[in-house]
Parts: C-alpha cells; structure tokens; sequence
C-alpha cells in the first residue's frame, strides 16, 4: 500500500498526569504515516486524488493543541481516529514524542506509537 508519512510536526500542549505539566504546557512532536491508495493521484497529478498532507497537519495542530489530556495515548488515539474518519484510509500510524517529560533521569524521548486501520 502506498503511503504519505509527515514527520516531526511540533506542537505546544498541556498533556500529561502532572499539575506542572498542565500548568506549564510542553513541546510534543507527532509523526503521522497515512496507507492510502495513491495510484489516481499520480496518474491524474490531481490533489482531489490524494490526502491533503497541508490539511493534515492542521488537523493534528487542533488535537495536539486542544483539550488536554492525561496520557499521550489518548492523544495518538484521538489523532488517529480523526484522520481515520476524514480521509480515505486503510491504516494510519501515529507517533507521539514527549522529549520533555517529567522523568528524573537523562533520557532522548518518550514515545507512544499506534496503529489504527479504517473500517
């Protein structure tokens, strides 16, 4: 199956089990691979044909910048289902990094990924 991946989109959000967290705010960054049949897209160099990767990320902007949630699990389902329910695809994986979480140690990142497929 093809596939459009957009990668490293950053947001600000407030998500996470701590009051800080909430209070604070943090950077996240959201990977998105979208499984969609893009063989009309690029016979008929239409965008109709394809998924508007411009529109995607504007729809991950509003989860990852809207309502607050406890768990960046949350945050990748409700992504997921959102571009599941709009767009014409078969799967879509999500990840969600939290670089800045709240955990006392050195560490890169904290990452959840998903895999989510269409009805």
């Amino acid at each position: 199956m093809d596939r459009i991946e957009l990668s490293g989109m950053e947001f600000f959000g407030y998500h996470g089990c701590c009051a800080e967290e909430r209070r604070q705010g943090q950077r996240f960054v959201v990977d998105a691979v979208l499984h969609a049949d893009l063989q009309e897209a690029g016979r008929t160099d239409r965008l109709e044909a394809s998924v508007d990767y411009a529109t995607v990320f504007e729809d991950v902007r509003e989860v990852v910048e809207g309502a607050a949630k406890n768990l960046i699990e949350a945050v990748a389902e409700e992504i997921a289902a959102k571009l599941l329910e709009k767009y014409e695809l078969s799967r879509v994986e999500v990840a969600v990094h939290k670089p800045e979480a709240p955990i006392a140690g050195i560490f890169h990142d904290v990452c959840v990924r998903i895999e989510r497929s269409g009805a």
